[in-house]
């Protein structure tokens, strides 16, 4: 654990520091090239594949696509247009949303839930290859603790999102006052 004062063992941009964000970037992005290179025989992405995923996980009747977005962290936009590519390739299906008019809901389609299973068993494999590297009693622990740190980015995303982004508050003072 680093103490309150990082600088005191190891400067800031010293390239031995263990940094979150690079270790969080650099594992999703070689998680992602890994599973796409595996999958890539199925004509599916790696996003295509968490929105099969989330859907098969849900309620029979669908899911919009704003909760998809908001269950996989991703933006709207760029749902829209992931969910345009899987509707064309036969893997999804919206339909009228039974209460809402200007909402629809994404269903699996048989073709969808054929890739699903198909690439469910790589995606489980990759994960028990990746997972393999430690200790079997710390592999839970392991994955607990990535799930309170992304609970703990997504909190922090959310506040900032809502103005009170930590240390705002001094920056903008101490920009005010310089600018006087």
């Amino acid at each position: 654990m680093l103490p309150s004062n990082h600088s005191e063992h190891s400067p800031l941009d010293d390239p031995a520091r263990r940094r979150l964000p690079v270790l969080l970037r650099r594992s999703w992005f070689s998680l992602n090239q890994s599973f796409r290179r595996r999958i890539a025989f199925t004509g599916v992405t790696p996003d295509q594949f968490t929105v099969l995923r989330t859907l098969m996980e849900a309620d029979e009747r669908g899911l919009t696509q704003r909760k998809i977005a908001e269950i996989i962290s991703s933006d709207p936009n760029t749902i829209a247009s992931l969910l345009e590519r899987m509707e064309s390739s036969g893997l999804v299906k919206r339909q009228k949303h039974e209460s809402d008019r200007r909402a629809h809901r994404i269903v699996v389609l048989p073709h969808g839930k054929k890739v699903y299973t198909q690439i469910r068993e790589v995606a489980l494999d990759l994960q028990s290859e990746i997972l393999a590297n430690l200790p079997e009693a710390q592999r839970e622990l392991f994955l607990e603790n990535l799930a309170r740190v992304a609970d703990a980015c997504h909190q922090s995303a959310a506040e900032c999102s809502r103005g009170r982004a930590r240390g705002n508050s001094k920056e903008s003072k101490s920009s005010t006052v310089k600018a006087k």
